[in-house]
């Protein structure tokens, strides 16, 4: 009983200038303590990431081909779209466009009378979205004539197009901004020579291949294709779908419930 008292006694109790030991606990020499805090912060971080990840992906997805939002500034689709509007375009229709490489998807249709547009035209600077009626395609002749359009030889009916509040006025042919080219555009039984047109009496003029014309629902009002040319193909991005939502930036303010989830037409 004695020896074996000593013997428990010797492998518990260090000998003189003996360091103690730990039987669990290995420690080299230089190396720093584990730390819990940075085991935690990295499952933290990791959490974080696994699960913002796929929610920015679903976003990028949703914003790239289906839903796009954009604030209406002006009053040149007024009626259809008022200031204040939020309009939700869709970029599929059209051929979605990847971000930064520009790769365009196949488009499920192409472009349609009637159609309220979102585009973004390169004589902008910088590039801005623009929202317009595209009331003429490839091949098509185009005439307006008292502010009644013609396409190809019939006249459109147009229960969008807002009512008359200016006194027409002539287009400037000449300059940096003039309409010049509706010159070139003329089929070949007109003469260039006698053209004279203004905002609400122009053409015929003959849309060249790949190419739109897109006019303002609210014609006195509207800086279109009749100023700037025709909208090619390319720069066409997405058909607007509805409203959102819309809001009254007059002085009493407020929201326009009336206007929410109105379809475009």
């Amino acid at each position: 009983m004695t020896v074996g008292t000593l013997r428990l006694l010797r492998r518990r109790v260090p000998g003189p200038g003996s360091a103690p030991s730990s039987p669990t606990t290995e420690v080299t020499p230089g190396a720093a303590p584990p730390r819990a805090g940075t085991a935690r912060w990295a499952l933290l971080t990791w959490n974080a990431v696994s699960t913002l990840l796929p929610a920015l992906a679903l976003f990028l997805f949703l914003r790239t081909f289906l839903v796009r939002v954009f604030l209406v500034p002006t009053g040149s689709m007024n009626p259809t779209l008022e200031v204040g509007d939020y309009i939700v375009a869709t970029p599929a229709v059209f051929g979605a466009r990847l971000p930064v490489l520009g790769t365009r998807f196949p488009a499920i249709r192409e472009p349609e009378y009637g159609d309220v547009v979102v585009y973004r035209p390169a004589y902008n600077e910088p590039v801005v979205d623009v929202v317009k009626r595209v009331v003429g395609g490839p091949g098509d002749t185009i005439q307006m004539v008292n502010r009644e359009v013609f396409l190809n030889g019939d006249r459109l009916v147009e229960p969008y197009a807002a009512p008359e509040s200016d006194a027409d006025e002539p287009l400037t042919m000449e300059g940096p901004l003039g309409q010049g080219w509706h010159r070139e555009a003329l089929p070949s039984s007109a003469d260039p020579a006698t053209y004279h047109p203004s905002r609400n009496t122009w053409g015929p003029l003959v849309i060249p291949s790949g190419h739109y014309f897109v006019l303002g629902d609210n014609r006195d009002r509207s800086v279109d294709s009749r100023h700037m040319g025709f909208v090619p193909r390319d720069e066409i991005t997405a058909k607007v779908m509805f409203l959102s939502y819309s809001h009254n930036v007059g002085e009493q303010g407020g929201t326009r419930w009336e206007r929410i989830g109105r379809w475009i037409r």
